[in-house]
């Protein structure tokens, strides 16, 4: 063999090794090879791995293997060598092919820009990061937060999305326990240090040394592929499919960590105020934790859908008085508001059960409080975060064991401009899901 081809094999091969690609590129790779590890062959491979052994910059063929495998499925994470002239032919021709391969993302160019479809490459993770092929992402409202810049310090241009999952497709140095091949999902938290005096008493979404929040501090998931902190990683049960479960990672462990965090007991009365994005799974998740669930909205017309969902009581704000009808079944121990109208949270406060709470988790304007209510029943008001990874990860496994399912819009990644209005305009019913795999 001849050492300055040698030379050049092992220029290309490195690179090749770390990237490792996938799908058609994996299969590309292989079907160069005649050096399989099979009877048929073994004496060319043999002399093939002598070869390479004369070589200084040629990888060993045990570590060229490994490195192979990160980006390979197990049962293709075998050594593929070639001949001289059909590697030559693939460093013209396959490396170029490689490293100029692109994804699709819509990302928004500016505070206040439009929505755009651009291209890009496809980025490598680093240490303590994994790469995500996505299959869905949920449109959320805080969407709006990137979009039209309300959130300090982002970096443009950014793309956005916190409601994702996909398979991961690529590992960095350093990440435990996450492999390729598994299904995934990010949420809204990102990231935290671990070691600031939050983050030490379990207040992640507090810290204030490394907080990253995802489609804000670095690029979400309206694409084809991203970036991620092994940190914000949870698993998806198989049961769920990716576009069912994409909302949950947002508009579903919020109500479901509000609730389970609120106090309350199975048995207990539990209202929840809106029965549109959040609020849906809100009633949903209240039926199910075994709470006497309160569903509460504005017609008559929503309360067999309310039903339907798991509600065991419907109030129609517009027909009484929401605060008086809450009485009438004792109080509610827990109210939790999904709407981003004040006056509407403001009008159920005097439901609240005495020592009971009215969790806010609709982002609405400021809030007119009675502090007489909250003296004399001593009621609090709080708001609630989303939670962490694991947060996420819980609420998935539960609605895959207690059915619950978040009633989607549909758009594909091309659209997703079309998607972000039909959202922020409210209409939807009643989550708007970006549909990146098909």
């Amino acid at each position: 063999m001849d050492r300055d081809f040698a030379h050049d094999a092992g220029r290309i091969a490195r690179p090749i090794a770390h990237r490792g690609f996938a799908g058609e590129d994996r299969a590309f790779f292989c079907g160069l090879g005649d050096y399989v590890g099979d009877d048929e062959n073994s004496r060319k491979k043999d002399d093939a791995e002598n070869w390479i052994a004369q070589s200084t910059s040629f990888h060993p063929s045990g570590s060229f293997g490994r490195q192979i495998s990160r980006g390979f499925e197990p049962s293709t994470a075998k050594v593929c060598l070639t001949a001289p002239p059909q590697l030559l032919s693939f460093s013209r021709l396959g490396r170029l092919k490689h490293m100029s391969k692109k994804m699709r993302v819509v990302q928004v160019p500016r505070a206040g820009g439009a929505l755009e479809l651009v291209e890009r490459d496809i980025p490598e993770p680093e240490r303590g990061w994994v790469r995500v092929k996505i299959e869905a992402c949920g449109v959320c409202h805080s969407d709006s937060l990137v979009k039209e810049g309300l959130w300090p310090g982002i970096q443009y241009p950014r793309v956005p999305g916190h409601e994702v999952i996909g398979v991961i497709d690529a590992v960095g140095e350093g990440v435990k326990p996450w492999k390729t091949g598994q299904r995934v999902g990010v949420g809204w938290h990102g990231g935290n240090c671990g070691y600031c005096d939050h983050c030490r008493r379990g207040e992640f979404f507090a810290c204030t040394e490394a907080l990253l929040t995802t489609g804000i501090s670095f690029d979400g998931g309206y694409g084809e592929y991203m970036l991620a902190p092994a940190q914000s990683l949870a698993l998806v049960p198989k049961e769920l499919s990716s576009i069912d479960s994409a909302p949950l990672m947002c508009a579903g462990v919020t109500t479901f960590n509000a609730l389970r965090n609120s106090g309350a007991t199975a048995g207990d009365v539990v209202a929840v105020l809106g029965i549109g994005g959040l609020g849906h799974l809100g009633v949903q998740f209240a039926a199910r934790m075994g709470f006497n669930t309160v569903a509460i909205a504005r017609g008559k017309d929503k309360e067999a859908f309310a039903k339907k969902l798991g509600a065991h009581h419907y109030i129609d704000s517009q027909a009484s008085d929401p605060a008086a009808e809450l009485n009438k079944l004792g109080g509610a121990k827990v109210v939790i508001a999904t709407v981003i109208n004040a006056e509407a949270m403001a009008a159920v406060l005097g439901g609240v059960a005495p020592n009971g709470v009215l969790i806010v988790i609709g982002a609405a304007g400021p809030i007119s409080v009675d502090p007489i209510l909250l003296i004399t029943g001593q009621r609090s008001v709080k708001g609630w975060y989303s939670g962490a990874s694991i947060d996420s990860q819980d609420t998935l496994e539960f609605s895959a064991s207690a059915d619950v399912h978040s009633m989607n819009e549909i758009f594909p990644l091309e659209k997703a401009a079309e998607a972000y209005d039909r959202m922020i305009s409210g209409k939807a019913r009643f989550r708007v899901v970006l549909n990146i795999a098909k």
